[in-house]
């Protein structure tokens, strides 16, 4: 009778042990959230404005950032999805790169982002061509940064002709979706 005893009593808190935790989440629990830009780019918002062949260019481009906070709300991960449409600009025109920059409009400031285009790889045909970019890795500061000031920063896209830049736009200048929020 003992063995069953200890039998049973074992099972006993070997199923209590393997039950699931059915608490509710607390404030320890994270996030994931993807916030939307759609910004469109221009060559007048270049510093100083494109006067030359690009100055006919125009685009847009779509920036979903997703972010991934831990239950303090501090941002631990974060990467981008890159959606680049340009059109207007002279067929021969070759696209060197497209990155987001930190600077406010009417300033010129330093890369941050870099989408990873390579050279000739948003192919322009007949004026007008677009990419996607995904699952570029951003550093969770400047992820933070964008999203307390998104005035602070910038999309432009380069040329051969413009290796500074060709079309720019402010991210605070286009449409914001703040997204929504997923526990994990």
């Amino acid at each position: 009778m003992t063995r069953v005893t200890a039998l049973i009593l074992g099972l006993s808190i070997l199923a209590v042990g393997c039950g699931s935790d059915s608490s509710p989440a607390g404030p320890s629990q994270g996030t994931t959230t993807t916030s939307t830009f759609t910004v469109p780019l221009s060559p007048s918002n270049e510093v100083p404005a494109i006067a030359n062949a690009d100055a006919s260019g125009s685009g847009t481009v779509v920036i979903a950032l997703t972010v991934t906070k831990d239950g303090a709300g501090t941002i631990t991960s974060a990467s981008a999805n890159f959606q680049i449409s340009v059109a207007g600009f002279p067929a021969a025109t070759r696209v060197t790169d497209a990155h987001i920059h930190s600077a406010a409009a009417g300033s010129n400031g330093s890369a941050i982002i870099n989408v990873g285009l390579t050279s000739g790889e948003l192919a322009i045909t007949n004026g007008s061509g677009s990419i996607s970019k995904n699952g570029i890795n951003v550093p969770a500061d400047r992820a933070a940064a964008i999203l307390n000031n998104r005035a602070g920063f910038y999309f432009n896209v380069h040329t051969g002709l413009n290796p500074d830049g060709a079309i720019r736009g402010q991210l605070s200048e286009g449409a914001f979706d703040p997204g929504t929020t997923i526990p994990y």
